[in-house]
């Protein structure tokens, strides 16, 4: 499983549904707390990076959208 991106600028390769799903067990694997201080930490960089992935995806999303309307003069 790779924490980030090879390239900081890079596109997701996954989408905003497989991110959001992975994100969320992140999520309760941390609040279990049974992951070691090592795991956990490699869980919280990755929960990060997932949550900016999922972030990027609503940022297109809601940048379409705004495109897609017609000027309110």
């Amino acid at each position: 499983m790779s924490v980030t991106p090879d390239e900081p600028g890079e596109q997701p390769e996954i989408g905003y549904e497989q991110a959001r799903s992975e994100l969320m067990d992140v999520v309760a694997r941390l609040e279990s707390g049974e992951a070691d201080l090592a795991d956990a930490m490699k869980l919280w960089d990755r929960g990060m990076y997932l949550a900016s992935v999922c972030q990027r995806w609503l940022d297109g999303a809601k940048a379409r959208i705004e495109a897609a309307r017609p000027d309110e003069a």
